[in-house]
């Protein structure tokens, strides 16, 4: 037996590899495999990334690849010869393989009581919603940073508002890529406090907030980034407070929903948004006629 680890020490990295195949881009393949191996400690994979399987010959090429380096193969194959070309070829290899989609797209299957397409890539078919992504992204990019009039925003399905670098810019084109139309509107001391955002009748305004200490750190990065000096209440630690505090008090004032994005990413703020957009739908459609 090993010699027990000492309470306390640190765990040694674990490398293992992983063969992503996909007969298409990958990218979903990709996302599903980074968020399931962030769930391990210490765990490091060495990925090897197979798109557009859609050949025996580029199958037989992935196998080899596998057997040199032996690891777990998960995968999105759709075409059904190709699959069982990649299953026969690990049972061979004695190595798991498995199909990131099969749980999800069984259960919704049996649900819906329809068939699954065989059709490869179909989740990346330049339908209504990609073209539907594209333009909230162009949406987002020309009403941000307090662009746009109030006639404009009004076609905004949410407009963010908080002041300097509350990563407002980088939600709002996450929120687009998701087909949510986005603008962002930032509280500048003396010149914007976000009153005409009153005004709006369509869109959801969200307040983003921040911790004090927190921000002055953001902004103090973002200037050294620029070459620039310190000294200004951009970065004072008093005038940041103030200025955070005023914001808080216009949103509850106002009555806006707000998120602390303090210890968030943008992933997590931009699904707390969604969410607030979801429970507003529910509302109207549960609202008496």
């Amino acid at each position: 037996m090993s010699p027990a680890r000492p309470p306390g020490a640190s765990r040694l990295a674990t490398y293992f590899h992983v063969h992503l195949v996909s007969d298409s881009t990958g990218e979903t393949l990709n996302a599903m495999a980074k968020a399931v191996i962030a769930r391990f400690d210490g765990v490091i994979p060495i990925e090897h990334i197979y798109a557009l399987v859609r050949s025996t010959k580029q199958m037989d090429r992935v196998l080899e690849e596998v057997a040199a380096a032996p690891g777990v193969v998960l995968h999105t194959l759709v075409d059904r010869d190709l699959r069982e070309q990649l299953e026969e070829g690990c049972r061979r290899l004695q190595m798991p393989q498995i199909g990131a989609l099969d749980p999800l797209v069984g259960a919704l299957s049996r649900y819906l009581g329809a068939d699954v397409s065989a059709r490869v890539g179909a989740q990346h078919a330049l339908d209504t919603g990609y073209f539907n992504r594209m333009s909230a992204l162009d949406y987002a990019i020309a009403h941000d940073d307090g662009q746009g009039t109030l006639e404009q925003l009004e076609a905004a399905d949410v407009v963010l508002c908080g002041v300097s670098r509350t990563s407002k810019t980088p939600t709002c084109i996450y929120l687009a890529h998701r087909g949510i139309r986005a603008a962002n509107v930032p509280l500048v001391p003396g010149q914007e406090d976000g009153e005409r955002l009153t005004g709006l009748k369509n869109p959801l305004v969200v307040g983003l907030t921040v911790s004090p200490d927190r921000l002055v750190q953001i902004r103090r990065n973002r200037l050294d980034g620029l070459n620039a000096g310190h000294a200004s209440a951009y970065v004072d630690h008093d005038a940041v407070r103030e200025e955070t505090i005023k914001a808080r008090r216009a949103f509850e004032r106002r009555g806006w929903p707000t998120i602390d994005v303090t210890r968030r990413s943008v992933e997590e703020t931009a699904a707390a948004i969604i969410n607030l957009l979801s429970e507003r739908r529910s509302r109207k459609l549960g609202a008496p006629m």
